[in-house]
């Protein structure tokens, strides 16, 4: 038998699932097609960030200054406020907003009570649908000097108010927090998504064995749920960088802004108000870069620990 004949039997073989469920692949090019027209062509412009733009010569017409937009803000006296406030915000975020929706899906998964259940999960989910103008309005007004809940309260404590949004040692705590509030129902979906699928015949098996609920939790119930809780652990160190523009800037004011300028504000700022286009795309480079590695190294030492990896 020559060669040819059986190298076309193999690509026929491998090319048979495909011919099966064409019409499944068929539904896929749509969002491929989203997929490269919105993230993959516009990476063609990040040649901007390696040269003095101009929009009357184009991207192309422009001259190539190779790294100098990178070395002007790495020089700079405000890259260092900068990289800080954006890499404590992440860490800060990650540190306590990561651990409390697994929390919330294992308290939510003890409950006996449906209806209760039902309760609590509407409750914590519906937060996630507000804006970020009505969350930061309702921040806000929580924390308003005068009439906010918080300072009415210290009233009555005898306690002088303060001005929360005006002191620059609570941005973080107030963001990190407010985020965690909204969000944390709706980041809990996934795990208990995954509590549920735990087989129950192992619970059954530690009851019977004598186990209580506490060792049940540490032996069943959170082993389960690893694998799915390590993936968005690297899931969530891709974005550490990636504290966002919208709630951030209509958090800052001239008074918190030690804390509160994060590198998306400056980008807006250099990019937008100064046009310096070229120079606020390679900070934002800069700052998709960092990502990036943090997503490559943290799911290298996951699987170095023997752990899920992403790929």
């Amino acid at each position: 038998m020559s060669q040819r004949p059986y190298d076309q039997l193999k690509w026929r073989r491998r090319l048979a699932p495909y011919r099966r469920n064409w019409d499944l692949y068929l539904l896929l090019i749509p969002a491929i097609a989203l997929y490269i027209i919105f993230n993959y062509v516009p990476m063609y412009g990040v040649q901007i960030a390696f040269r003095q733009y101009r929009a009357k010569a184009g991207i192309l017409g422009s001259q190539w200054v190779g790294l100098k937009h990178f070395q002007r803000f790495f020089r700079s006296y405000y890259a260092q406020r900068l990289i800080f406030n954006t890499l404590g915000i992440g860490v800060y975020s990650l540190a306590v907003g990561f651990p409390i929706p697994i929390i919330l899906a294992i308290m939510m998964n003890e409950l006996r009570s449906l209806h209760y259940k039902k309760f609590i999960q509407t409750v914590t989910y519906l937060p996630h649908f507000l804006s970020t103008v009505v969350l930061v309005s309702i921040v806000n007004a929580f924390l308003n000097p005068k009439t906010g809940l918080i300072n009415m309260f210290f009233l009555k404590m005898g306690r002088p108010t303060i001005y929360f949004m005006a002191e620059a040692r609570y941005f973080k705590t107030i963001y990190v927090l407010s985020g965690v509030w909204q969000n944390m129902g709706w980041d809990s979906i996934i795990y208990v998504a995954a509590l549920a699928g735990i087989d129950p015949t192992f619970y059954e098996a530690g009851r019977v064995d004598g186990a209580s609920r506490w060792q049940m939790l540490l032996h069943i119930t959170l082993p389960s749920i690893l694998p799915t809780a390590t993936i968005m652990l690297i899931l969530r160190c891709g974005h550490i960088m990636g504290v966002g523009f919208e709630k951030v800037f209509l958090m800052q004011n001239d008074l918190n802004m030690s804390t509160s300028d994060v590198i998306s504000t400056y980008v807006y700022r250099s990019g937008l108000i100064d046009a310096e286009f070229s120079f606020s795309a390679a900070v934002g480079l800069f700052n998709s870069v960092v990502n990036c590695a943090m997503l490559v190294i943290v799911n290298w030492i996951t699987g170095r620990l023997g752990g899920t990896q992403i790929f």
